[in-house]
């Protein structure tokens, strides 16, 4: 290599080429890790662009790690330039999050030279979201998934009971989550949060919601996504 590259780039010297090779492999396997457990305990819902993140992020921070070492102005520079970065994507579902930061700690450990301990850490994590963070299934063994079901009712509308009765017939779980004006106070909007077994009792609750006298539109959308 010429001697002005070398110079360039003394840097590298910091960590033998092989030690930084072995890292950021086994970031990868950690990360396709995390990936793994999310696909298995989040089953049909697994959105495949972020179970991508969840592997990238672990490589990625295991390379900030390689980078920092032990200098601890390198640290505070790269933590100032990564303060900059702003994600605009919002992560509705809170077991998400946590495979958010499964990934950033899997990535630091790695890149600071440890394997044992995130490789243990990994099949604690794994037993966790499956016990505790795995989707319930309905009698006829169908998976249970989460859906924001939003109506919008005129502002006299009088069957509450029966908008109600039907919400609860066709899902699993039912809860309020807000009630506010829409349309410039001509319709009222009424957000719930409910679990469905299947696509196909989606369609039949918009069909039952939509004829109850007093429903505007009634639209449902599968959380986390």
């Amino acid at each position: 290599m010429p001697d002005w590259l070398t110079h360039a780039f003394s840097s590298d010297a910091d960590i033998a080429l092989g030690d930084a090779a072995v890292r950021l492999v086994a970031a990868l396997a950690m990360g396709c890790g995390v990936a793994l457990i999310h696909r298995w305990t989040r089953g049909a819902g697994t959105d495949r662009r972020f179970v991508a993140t969840l592997v990238l992020l672990t490589v990625l921070l295991a390379v900030t790690t390689i980078v920092i070492g032990n200098n601890v102005a390198r640290a505070f520079s790269i933590v100032g330039a990564l303060s900059i970065v702003r994600f605009r994507t919002v992560v509705e579902d809170t077991r998400d999050t946590a495979f958010v930061i499964c990934a950033v700690a899997m990535g630091l450990a790695v890149g600071a030279g440890y394997l044992i301990i995130p490789a243990l850490a990994l099949v604690v994590i794994a037993v966790a979201a499956k016990s505790f963070g795995s989707n319930p299934r309905g009698g006829d063994g169908a998976l249970v998934v989460a859906y924001r079901l939003v109506v919008r009712v005129t502002p006299d509308f009088a069957q509450l009971d029966a908008l109600q009765r039907e919400i609860s017939s066709a899902s699993r779980s039912r809860e309020l989550l807000g009630i506010e004006s829409s349309r410039g106070g001509t319709a009222s909007k009424r957000t719930y949060q409910i679990g469905l077994a299947g696509e196909e009792n989606a369609g039949a609750l918009i069909q039952r919601l939509g004829a109850i006298d007093g429903v505007l539109s009634v639209e449902v959308i599968r959380e986390g996504r």
